[in-house]
């Protein structure tokens, strides 16, 4: 914390060395630099904790990380997506890049090579004030980084809603060579629209090195690619889990890493996962009834709507169609020290309907 270019001798001065400066304030608008080096070494760790974990500040301060003098971040995100915390939301667990021991904390250990220096900000977007921000950032400087070493690069992205047959973004193209490290996804189910239905029948896909239409790699279900099924609830395991599984208000936050099962890519990659739900037949029929909605349409080429008076009348019931809110962090390592992708949204955009859920 006083020491953040790492200077011999240079830490703990302040108060006599009597712990005077373990931590700082972060007012609204503020930002600040965590730690910066100059000359080739590789990011170890990183721990922080900040005094409130409101949604607004786990969604509104944004931690940016700069590789080799790049102006654009290779990294930007906001604090509790990038730490697996998704929606404005902290929870004990572990894997094995990221944990949070008892709810209050933020660990990352995922390697991260520079070659010419790096630079870790954060910015607190929000409105509120934050009273104390401490943070260690472990490096070492000096290390040979070979050729085939990656930087790394997270991308945080939110659709609230998602659109009606067209697969959430986890991951938007990249260009260059690289490696899939991994996701954090946040939902929050529509339950206005359809009510306590299961949400997470869609598959994740992974279109690589010249993929078009269709992918290399598809999967089976939302559940199924963070290693369980039929359903999720509350776990935590080494490369996949669900620190959140909020039954009664239908919001998830759950990642899934690939560490022993890598994902490279020699010229692009895109990863997206779809929007498709199921329900059982008479369940479907009651709450359309209830709620005065017409339908819902059955997947396929989007042509079949499925109502409670044709399922009544003998229609299959079958999986359908569905618009919820979905937030994700993607973690990638890429041949170059930036990328092409969106910056973030605006903070507004981040935290609404956070606070009401």
């Amino acid at each position: 914390m006083e020491n953040p270019d790492a200077e011999p001798g240079a830490g703990g001065k302040s108060l006599f060395g009597r712990k005077g400066s373990p931590c700082r304030g972060l007012d609204a608008g503020d930002s600040f630099t965590l730690a910066h080096a100059e000359g080739s070494g590789q990011i170890r760790r990183i721990w922080i904790t900040i005094s409130s974990r409101s949604p607004e500040l786990m969604r509104g301060i944004v931690i940016r990380m700069y590789w080799d003098g790049e102006q654009k971040p290779a990294v930007e995100a906001p604090l509790g997506d990038f730490f697996c915390q998704s929606l404005g939301r902290a929870a004990a667990f572990q894997n094995a890049w990221f944990d949070n021991p008892e709810g209050r904390s933020f660990n990352c250990r995922i390697p991260m090579p520079f070659r010419k220096g790096f630079r870790i900000t954060a910015a607190n977007e929000s409105p509120v004030n934050l009273e104390m921000f401490f943070y260690d950032v472990d490096f070492t400087l000096g290390d040979d980084i070979g050729p085939d070493a990656g930087y790394f690069h997270a991308h945080y992205r939110r659709e609230n809603p998602t659109t009606q047959r067209r697969d959430f973004e986890i991951l938007p193209k990249v260009e260059g060579r690289g490696r899939f490290l991994g996701c954090s996804i946040g939902v929050i189910s529509d339950m206005e629209s359809y009510g306590r239905s299961w949400w997470g029948e869609g598959e994740v896909k992974m279109y690589i090195d010249g993929d078009t239409g269709y992918p290399t790699l598809c999967g089976t279900g939302t559940e199924d690619y963070i290693g369980t099924g039929w359903g999720q609830g509350c776990y935590a395991m080494m490369w996949h889990g669900c620190p959140i599984a909020d039954h009664e208000r239908m919001q998830y936050s759950f990642y899934r890493l690939h560490g022993p099962d890598p994902v490279y890519f020699q010229s692009d990659i895109r990863v997206t996962i779809q929007q498709i739900g199921c329900w059982s037949k008479q369940e479907m029929i009651d709450f359309l009834k209830a709620s005065g909605r017409e339908g819902v349409i059955a997947i396929g080429d989007g042509s079949e709507m499925l109502t409670a008076a044709g399922m009544e009348a003998g229609q299959d019931m079958k999986l359908f169609e569905r618009e919820d809110d979905w937030s994700a962090v993607a973690y990638f390592y890429l041949d170059r020290p930036s990328n092409d992708l969106p910056a973030i949204e605006p903070y507004e955009a981040r935290v609404a309907g956070l606070m009401k859920s």
